[in-house]
């Protein structure tokens, strides 16, 4: 048992509004309050859920924790509750039943761009982009779009990868869109794809990353926490969030790792999926909460002028 209501017939509503009234996403999203604004001193605090539609669906030693969507929705639903989550990362699925469910009031809209290097696909550095479009993100009234990008220099579908990842970029910023780009260098071992979280490998994919399309001026990082993370926020001037990955160590050692990194100058807050929302140890609620503990905001840490 998860805590949540079990009862299978709980969203059953969203199968009839798919089914009979499919323009209710739209005017959800239409209708939907909007996030105040970002500001400088107030970290951002995204619940990340863009996972399953990758193939991702392990958690731990689970390899089918996020399958039951139903249970996934209860999650997100529990943790968009806790007014400093202020947003969600998700894949157009994902983000049209939330929207459905009226829990993205006044919340952040990152959506998920680039699913289609599936995990544990012989091609998966070839990441496609399948998922939201700028064009689509703009008409939902979104604040960017997310796109994950493996350099991977072993592998020849990496140019193609580099220069989709610039299209993007260049298509968020002529309307004014985040881009949150997630990127890695990686490499093939044994047949699998290993992001290298060394700090020099997460310094040299960011200095690449950050030169991609004909503008910066939209484009945000999203980074691993890694040893050295000074290094790595010397590496940009743009602003940056921190992602969860499914870090090995106890709660309090990754909620440690996490508090220093956030310390840094330009962080701008945490984007973290799985590690909250299927914790090891207590309730979504209770780990939510004890992540939000940790980002600074205008009431907890004035902004010198």
């Amino acid at each position: 048992m998860n805590g949540f209501d079990d009862n299978p017939h709980r969203y059953q509503h969203l199968s009839r509004l798919r089914l009979e009234d499919p323009g209710a996403v739209a005017r959800a999203a239409a209708a939907r309050r909007p996030h105040p604004g970002i500001k400088l001193g107030e970290q951002n605090f995204i619940v990340a859920a863009d996972h399953p539609a990758r193939g991702a669906l392990a958690v731990g030693e689970n390899p089918t924790a996020m399958a039951d969507r139903r249970d996934l929705l209860d999650r997100l639903r529990e943790a968009l509750a806790n007014p400093a989550v202020d947003g969600v990362l998700a894949s157009p699925d994902i983000m049209d039943d939330l929207l459905l469910l009226g829990a993205l009031d006044g919340k952040l809209l990152f959506g998920s761009m680039n699913r289609g290097g599936l995990a544990g696909y012989v091609n998966e550095v070839d990441d496609r982009f399948t998922g939201h479009t700028a064009e689509a993100l703009s008409e939902l009234g979104a604040t960017g779009g997310k796109l994950l990008l493996r350099i991977c220099l072993g592998d020849p579908a990496t140019a193609g990868a580099l220069e989709s990842a610039a299209k993007a970029i260049d298509s968020l910023a002529e309307r004014r869109l985040i881009a949150m780009v997630e990127p890695f260098i990686s490499v093939w071992n044994k047949g699998s794809i290993r992001n290298d979280l060394s700090t020099d490998a997460v310094v040299k994919s960011v200095a690449v990353a950050s030169g991609l399309g004909s503008t910066s001026a939209y484009t945000w990082m999203k980074l691993p926490v890694v040893q050295d993370m000074e290094r790595v926020m010397a590496a940009t001037t743009m602003p940056t969030v921190l992602l969860g990955g499914d870090p090995a160590g106890s709660p309090e050692e990754i909620y440690a790792t996490w508090g220093a990194a956030l310390r840094l100058p330009g962080v701008q807050g945490l984007t973290v999926g799985r590690t909250l929302l299927y914790p090891r140890e207590g309730t979504v609620r209770e780990a939510v909460a004890a992540a939000a503990s940790l980002l600074k905001t205008r009431t907890r840490q004035e902004i010198p002028s």
